[in-house]
């Protein structure tokens, strides 16, 4: 079970425009606020990453996600509810969000999360928080908290205690592209 402690110390964090490092539904992620243009910059220059490629962002509830995408796709809502394991969606057109998180096309990855650390942190700072991984751009995504590069934990405004010492295997989402005219695309199993 995670610490009001460290909910707190990453929400003062994000609130400051920080970036945090943490575990989610599936992999360690670097996260902030995904509304934050400052928050977004710095996460780039940490990472380092193009502000053109976009960034994955993730939500507590379908009432979330609505906020921060232009039409969801009613094939959307039945993937969701049909779904058991985490499922990150692309939608064709994000809304009210940070430059850098939407692609150039205006598509925008969203993941609804469901682990409780990830879901009590979005629930009580009241929007989306981006995650990508805890990784430097071009190196491999470490399955574990020990597997960070100690340059990237030191980067960091705040890690999160919580499941440091977990050691079950977890791995990114599958990723799939729904296309304004209902299409479907799957960009990763």
């Amino acid at each position: 079970m995670f610490s009001s402690e460290d909910i707190n110390a990453a929400l003062k964090v994000l609130r400051a425009n920080g970036i945090i490092l943490y575990p989610t539904d599936t992999i360690w992620g670097l996260g902030c606020d995904a509304t934050s243009q400052e928050a977004v910059e710095k996460l780039l220059r940490i990472k380092p990453r193009d502000i053109n490629k976009s960034l994955l962002i993730l939500v507590n509830s379908e009432q979330m996600l609505e906020r921060y995408v232009h039409e969801i796709p009613e094939i959307a809502f039945e993937l969701l509810s049909v779904t058991e394991d985490p499922l990150t969606i692309v939608y064709p057109w994000g809304k009210n969000l940070a430059k850098g998180i939407c692609s150039e096309d205006g598509s925008v990855g969203i993941r609804i999360c469901h682990e409780e650390f990830c879901e009590e942190l979005i629930t009580r700072f009241r929007k989306p928080l981006v995650s990508t991984s805890a990784n430097f751009t071009g190196k491999p995504s470490p399955l574990y908290f020990d597997e960070i590069d100690k340059e990237l934990v030191d980067s960091v405004d705040y890690v999160v205690k919580y499941r440091q010492d977990d050691r079950q295997k977890r791995s990114a989402s599958p990723v799939i592209k729904l296309n304004s005219d209902g299409s479907i695309k799957i960009i990763r199993k």
